[in-house]
């Protein structure tokens, strides 16, 4: 009374096969590092940008009088704001190739689509990302290092003026003699020749509770934490084209063409 083979059930099963096989072609690893390096570099670019801008508006109020003074400092932001737009661009392109490199590993790994297999040029397409990964890794790590000097400055200012709100409840002359200052010129900031260049005693203290104060420094902090996950990123795509290209090399010895 009832057929023993049903077409629906077959059509259903071999959909779900389809899905299986496609699933297996996904490249996790270097799916997870696209997702960390595409949300790294938002949160370094986009952070890093508005941070830049909101540090000339605070050594401009509270630490140089003359605009010759941080001219440089203004110049050198407006230049690295434009190297932010092309590390931006570049990192965006460069997740995508190496996604589709992730696939066509995974792809030539697991022969899901037909001739698509381990060829000699995608072998040297393979070794090429691994160099140029290493590479950027390597630059990036300097970036990471880079990007913890302003996180690092402004902590020191905010201890500062801690120090100041406590020292100023039992020495209420603290602000004459004003021995207590951070000097924007020692961090290369400003010239030496900038005037006042530091700011001192209760002036400090009352720098450290304006908006512009802690606007940057959540900024830069933010911007610091994103290089530290593109960093992670470079690493794990360090790991996943090493392997992807092992495996590479493991099957064209073994003929696969």
């Amino acid at each position: 009374m009832f057929p023993v083979r049903q077409p629906w059930l077959c059509k259903a099963l071999g959909c779900y096969d389809s899905c299986i096989r496609c699933i297996g072609a996904v490249p996790y690893p270097s799916l997870v590092a696209t997702l960390l390096c595409y949300a790294g570099m938002a949160l370094f670019c986009g952070c890093g940008h508005q941070a830049l801008s909101q540090t000339q508006v605070l050594v401009e109020t509270y630490f140089a009088r003359n605009a010759q003074d941080f001219a440089v400092m203004a110049a050198f932001i407006e230049y690295f704001q434009y190297v932010i737009y092309g590390l931006a661009s570049f990192f965006f392109l460069y997740g995508i190739f190496l996604l589709a490199e992730g696939f066509y590993a995974t792809s030539a790994v697991k022969q899901s689509f037909g001739e698509f297999r381990s060829t000699q040029c995608g072998r040297c397409l393979s070794l090429t990302f691994i160099i140029v990964t290493y590479v950027l890794a390597f630059i990036w790590l300097a970036v990471f290092a880079f990007s913890a000097i302003p996180v690092f400055f402004l902590f020191n200012m905010e201890q500062t003026c801690h120090n100041i709100n406590i020292l100023a409840e039992t020495t209420p002359s603290i602000n004459q003699h004003g021995w207590i200052c951070m000097d924007a010129r020692q961090y290369g900031l400003l010239p030496w020749s900038a005037l006042p260049g530091k700011s001192c005693g209760m002036t400090l203290a009352s720098v450290c509770k304006t908006t512009e104060f802690y606007v940057t420094y959540d900024l830069y902090i933010a911007a610091f934490a994103g290089a530290g996950i593109t960093l992670l990123a470079l690493f794990v795509y360090m790991i996943a084209t090493t392997y992807n290209y092992a495996v590479l090399r493991f099957l064209g010895r073994k003929g696969i063409r």
